[in-house]
């Protein structure tokens, strides 16, 4: 199964050194042991939330699978490490991983209808999506349906300076809002 897996540099986890491609452990347990990952990218962040110290990637988790459903952790015996995500990378995953779940529960790096910035980024979903941020951060939103939840429309952008500026409300259009402050 497709999912990501945060490191801190180098491909370390817990004080393990994985290797590109293909990792083997004995026992599967969320909660204990094993090799863990998720399937919503989001989640990632959880475990790894310094976007400037860790790394993240696409990996396949195959061989014993478990999971706590806390939130989208699985541990497996087999972790194959197939490519690095940049960061923005890793929040359009996020976007796509929300577009084809409509329903599931929300990560909580999601923040409903408006958010400024938090750890360099705000991840917004709701019928009008607004955020804002400082230079440099990333600003990814998701617009729904009303009446369904389904998503119809995401964006991604980062505060550069010129044409999204810090400070400034913006929706899921890329342009700027007025919104009530969170």
């Amino acid at each position: 199964m497709i999912a990501y897996k945060g490191f801190n540099a180098g491909l370390i986890c817990r004080g393990y050194q994985f290797v590109m491609g293909l990792n083997v452990t004995e026992k599967a347990n969320c909660r204990a042991n094993g090799f863990h990952c998720a399937e919503d990218p989001l989640d990632c962040l959880s475990y790894y939330s310094n976007l400037d110290g860790a790394e993240y990637y696409i990996v396949d988790a195959r061989g014993d699978l478990d999971e706590d459903e806390i939130d989208s952790k699985i541990a497996c015996t087999e972790i194959t490490i197939i490519k690095r995500l940049t960061k923005e990378e890793l929040f359009l995953h996020g976007l796509a991983y929300m577009v084809d779940h409509p329903l599931r529960k929300w990560s909580s790096h999601v923040t409903k209808d408006n958010a400024r910035t938090s750890s360099g980024y705000a991840f917004v979903r709701g019928i009008d999506p607004a955020a804002s941020g400082r230079l440099g951060d990333i600003l990814a939103f998701a617009k729904e349906e009303p009446d369904n939840g389904k998503i119809t429309q995401v964006a991604l952008t980062r505060v550069d300076g010129e044409k999204v500026l810090p400070g400034v409300w913006y929706g899921v259009d890329l342009t700027e809002r007025k919104v009530n402050p969170v």
